[in-house]
């Protein structure tokens, strides 16, 4: 995994969401998404767009506060998961989360919450307020094509 860490300004939510369209297009099967960022950082408004842009229409993406699991049946299942309540790891084994990893694209917001269970090389995407906007910190671990794509398409330094 590389430690290389992309970051960009997110001037208006707008952006928010179109950095969420384009991560659409750029997942699989097997990718997971590490969301941090505080509570209001845009990690929903994030998943919200990407998860919209995968099914291909406006689909209600409630967030996953209390239900802690919403799945979408888009041409990859997507998993979106907020770990904020857990209390322990192996919590995470109960929702089968695990599994999904290898089949889904999985959005966990609150990841540090699975302690070594995230897998090694998930996609870290850190939202930073910073004033009125937001920083995005993009961590894309061992996929040279997209740490190539986020510098061409939105000047990632």
């Amino acid at each position: 995994m590389t430690d290389a860490r992309l970051t960009f300004p997110l001037r208006s939510e707008e952006d928010t969401t179109r950095l969420g369209r384009w991560f659409a297009h750029h997942l699989g099967a097997g990718d997971v998404v590490a969301l941090d960022g505080p509570i209001g950082a845009g990690k929903t408004h994030f998943a919200r767009a990407l998860i919209r842009e995968r099914l291909g229409y406006a689909e209600d993406v409630p967030s996953p506060t209390f239900t802690l699991i919403q799945t979408y049946p888009a041409d990859v299942e997507v998993w979106h998961a907020d770990l904020y309540r857990l209390t322990h790891p192996d919590e995470v084994l109960e929702l089968g989360l695990d599994d999904a990893f290898q089949t889904a694209i999985c959005l966990i917001e609150w990841p540090e919450r699975m302690g070594a269970l995230l897998p090694a090389d998930a996609i870290r995407l850190r939202l930073i307020p910073d004033g009125e906007h937001r920083m995005a910190e993009v961590a894309p671990g061992p996929r040279p094509v997209l740490a190539a794509a986020l510098r061409a398409d939105w000047g990632a330094a």
